[in-house]
C-alpha cells in the first residue's frame, strides 16, 4: 500500500491507499524535536497495528526541522521502499502563477492538484489548520495564490493568554449568536466569527474570479468546527491534502 504523510505545524496526517482507495487514517502530534527513530517507532506502529505492508511513501512538510528528521527516517527505516517528497523540483503538473514559486509551502500544492482533479476550476480550498488557508486554484488548474489568517485554535490560545478574564473553551456552536455568558461569548466569536470571516474572504476572491467558482473546498481538521455556518463552502473533503500526495505519487512514482 501507499503511504501519505503530511506534516503539519500542529498535526501529521498518515494514511495508506490502495490504489485511489484510502483504507486507513491517523492523526497524531507534530513534534519538530522528534529524532528520525522516535518518528519511525510511531510510525511502524501505527502500521503494524492494521497490519500494513507499505510499498510506498509520499510525504509534505511545512515545518523544516520535521521535514529534515522524516528524510532520515525515510532512508533509514524504509529505505528499501520507493518514496517521493513533494518539493521544488518535483513534477506535480500544478502551475505556480505566483511572484515567487519558491515560497509556496508543497501542501498548497498538492491541495489545489486534488481540488482541480476533483472539482475542477477555478475553484477555492479553505484549509482549516493551524492558520486558515485560502488558495485559489485557476481555470487550468494553476496555483495563483491566496491568504492567511490565524487559525481557529491560535486565537483561542491568544485569548486566553492576552486576557485576563477569558480562558480557553471548546470550540463548539454555542445556544445562539448573542451569547449569555463568558463561554458562549467567547464560543460565539470563534464560531461564528470565522465563518462569517470565510463567507467574507471567499466573495472577495470570487468577485476578483469574475464572479463564479465551480466548488469552495474545506479541508483541515478544524473544517467541521465552523463549516455548517459557512454560507459559501460547497464542498467539506477532510483528507484533500493526502489525496493530493496520492496524485503526486501517480505522476512520480520512482
Amino acid at each position: 500500500m501507499l503511504l501519505a504523510i503530511d506534516v503539519g505545524n500542529t498535526n501529521t496526517v498518515l494514511a495508506t491507499f490502495d490504489g485511489e482507495r484510502l483504507v486507513h487514517s491517523w492523526r497524531i502530534k507534530t513534534d519538530s524535536r522528534s529524532t528520525a527513530d522516535e518518528l519511525a517507532l510511531v510510525y511502524r506502529g501505527l502500521l503494524a497495528a492494521d497490519s500494513v505492508q507499505v510499498t510506498g511513501v509520499v510525504a509534505c512538510s511545512s515545518v523544516p526541522q520535521a521535514l529534515r528528521e522524516l528524510r532520515w527516517m525515510l532512508d533509514r527505516h524504509f529505505g528499501g521502499v520507493p518514496a517521493v517528497v513533494v518539493e521544488p523540483g518535483v513534477r506535480t503538473g500544478v502551475p505556480l502563477s505566483i511572484d515567487n514559486p519558491k515560497e509556496v509551502g508543497s501542501d498548497r500544492v498538492v491541495n489545489t492538484l486534488a481540488a482541480y482533479q476533483l472539482y475542477g476550476g477555478p475553484s477555492i480550498v479553505v484549509d482549516f489548520g493551524t492558520a486558515t488557508n485560502f488558495d485559489v486554484v485557476g481555470p487550468k488548474g494553476e496555483f495563483m495564490g491566496g491568504a492567511f489568517a490565524p487559525g481557529i485554535e491560535i486565537s483561542i490560545d491568544a485569548l486566553a493568554a492576552r486576557a485576563a478574564q477569558l480562558r480557553k473553551v471548546e470550540p463548539v456552536r454555542p445556544r445562539s449568536v448573542i451569547g449569555k455568558n463568558t463561554v458562549e461569548c467567547l464560543q460565539s466569536g470563534l464560531v461564528y466569527g470565522f465563518a462569517a470571516q470565510v463567507d467574507g474572504m471567499i466573495h472577495r476572491m470570487v468577485a476578483e474570479l469574475g464572479g463564479s467558482v465551480t466548488a469552495v473546498i474545506a479541508t483541515g481538521g478544524l473544517a467541521p468546527v465552523v463549516i455548517e455556518e459557512c454560507e459559501t463552502v460547497t464542498h467539506h473533503e477532510p483528507s484533500l491534502t493526502l489525496i493530493g500526495l496520492r496524485m503526486v505519487w501517480e505522476r512520480t512514482r520512482p
